[in-house]
């Protein structure tokens, strides 16, 4: 009986396994649907990663030149296991990454840099999963919904990917199609991350990771629901209807879902691919101004920021019709709604931030949270060395001193900053990242030492404090006497930037004499 029952154990467990090696090999059965292998692979991870900080840096003097090294190679080995992870796990742990990625500024280089390869390693679902998620949300097959489906994605992100198509009418379309295993995941993967914050906290009390967590949180569902991100579109779209510059894809209500996102199909070139705009004859300090309206607009005067303008995400091209430069503005799933009493707060923070008023630059970074850690702050908030936002930072452009000084920084203040990031609003938390984003792209288009988006930045500011003031006063007098106000304030913004450019040609115009003194012409 024994041998029997032995045998027919044996028999079972061969035909398991067998079943097991052919649905893989079949890519029927994936590892990482599996709760314990993610589970087992983050924890170990997030072991490996805690052991090497503990045991690397403790034989070392803090502070010293060999700390400093030693502490930048663990930094670069944590990070590339963390990215390892976030390759291995996906979606959500993709997600996290590429926020994580995105804030330059903020933490440290080995980091941001390890992980920004994440925007070009997300995911890519099968066509077999791609129809499924069809199927199931649209109620038929792809061949009854459009005249031609491309099985090559023009895109995949860490939630979803993007396939071109035509529909039976002509019209060429982008389909946005969300990976079929993401929803069940991602609640599984948050509570994850929170239980390993927390184990990283009793290791190293001076790290506060969990506004990382909570944003993860909030936002998360929000970025899953495809309908919420169609509404998105529409509501930017209108808002910013009055830059002519700006286009943002038509949505297809018909044939949209949670999980699919029908819009219009506009091609275009990555705004950091200067390349691109060359060839196309576009005006990188034409992009550069364009964004900075665009993105002032939205935090100074809407409070409605479209958080995720990560190049990809962010197009140029040339309007087919009118030949006029045009930004495309794409992925509309994560956006921030800041409220009046924030957006005013940060309105009068960059007002004191540009016109260098010291007293009100503590008084309202304390407003918004940052407390003692105030210099810290503004430092965070504008990429800029401490001594540059005392001298004004519309006065000085940035060099790639002060640039190299900022990011170095990151690493050396890194638990304040941890501490200062769990102060601050929530709100805070995406505008940082939108920032450091905006940034980048300004580094690559080669103009982040234009004074230009500061005066941006200012003119909205005016008039945002100005509509405000108007709103809340029912007096003729008030209201007219603000508006003379403001458009006193618009016409000093005006005067200085007159300035600065006489300036820069007076500059121009002595370097091209010298130049002609030191290099006479041929006779």
């Amino acid at each position: 009986m024994a041998r029997r029952a032995l045998k027919l154990a044996s028999w079972t467990s061969m035909a398991l396994a067998a079943s097991g090696v052919y649905l893989y090999s079949n890519k029927y059965l994936d590892l990482n649907d599996f709760g314990a292998v993610r589970v087992g692979r983050a924890v170990a991870t997030t072991a490996a990663i805690s052991y090497d900080y503990l045991t690397s840096l403790r034989s070392v003097p803090y502070g010293s030149e060999e700390y400093l090294q030693l502490r930048s190679k663990v930094h670069l080995r944590s990070a590339r296991r963390l990215c390892e992870l976030c390759c291995a796990n996906r979606g959500t742990f993709i997600k996290v990454g590429q926020h994580l990625g995105a804030l330059d500024y903020l933490l440290p280089e080995e980091y941001t840099s390890t992980l920004k390869v994440l925007h070009s390693q997300a995911p890519q679902s099968s066509m077999q999963e791609v129809r499924q998620v069809i199927r199931e949300d649209l109620g038929k097959e792809i061949h009854d919904l459009f005249m031609s489906f491309d099985d090559t994605p023009l895109g995949a992100a860490s939630l979803a990917q993007v396939h071109k198509a035509v529909l039976h009418d002509g019209r060429t379309v982008a389909v946005k199609v969300q990976h079929p295993k993401v929803q069940a995941q991602s609640s599984k993967d948050i509570l994850l991350m929170e239980v390993l914050v927390l184990a990283v906290k009793q290791l190293f009390p001076e790290f506060e990771f969990m506004w990382l967590v909570d944003e993860a949180k909030k936002n998360l569902p929000l970025e899953l629901d495809f309908l919420n991100e169609g509404r998105n579109a529409e509501k930017v779209a209108q808002m910013l209807k009055h830059f002519d510059f700006l286009k943002v894809p038509q949505i297809y209500w018909e044939l949209s879902t949670k999980r699919v996102l029908l819009m219009e199909f506009v091609d275009g070139g990555q705004v950091n691919d200067r390349d691109y705009m060359e060839r196309n004859k576009i005006d990188v300090n034409e992009i550069s101004r364009h964004l900075g309206k665009m993105y002032s607009e939205m935090i100074f005067v809407n409070g409605f920021v479209h958080c995720d303008p990560h190049p990809g995400n962010v197009l140029v091209r040339k309007c087919p019709g009118t030949g006029k430069v045009e930004i495309v503005l794409l992925d509309h799933g994560l956006y921030q709604v800041l409220t009046e009493e924030f957006r005013l707060d940060y309105c009068h923070l960059w007002q004191s931030l540009i016109w260098t008023d010291m007293k009100s630059v503590k008084k309202y970074s304390q407003r918004l949270g940052a407390g003692d850690l105030y210099p810290l702050f503004t430092c965070m908030l504008t990429a800029r060395s401490w001594d540059s936002v005392n001298r004004g930072i519309g006065q000085t452009p940035v060099t790639a001193t002060e640039d190299s000084e900022i990011r170095n920084n990151a690493a050396n203040y890194l638990p304040q900053i941890s501490h200062l990031l769990n102060l601050v609003p929530r709100q805070m938390l995406l505008i940082f990242k939108t920032n450091d984003l905006l940034r980048g792209i300004e580094a690559a288009l080669g103009t982040r030492a234009s004074a230009t988006s500061f005066l941006n930045m200012s003119r909205c500011c005016v008039k945002a404090l100005a509509t405000h003031k108007k709103k809340n006063t029912h007096s003729f007098f008030r209201r007219t006497q603000i508006s003379f106000s403001e458009a006193f304030n618009l016409w000093q913004i005006n005067l200085h930037e007159l300035v600065l450019r006489v300036k820069g040609l007076r500059l121009a115009s002595w370097v091209l004499a010298l130049l002609c003194w030191l290099l006479p012409a041929p006779h």
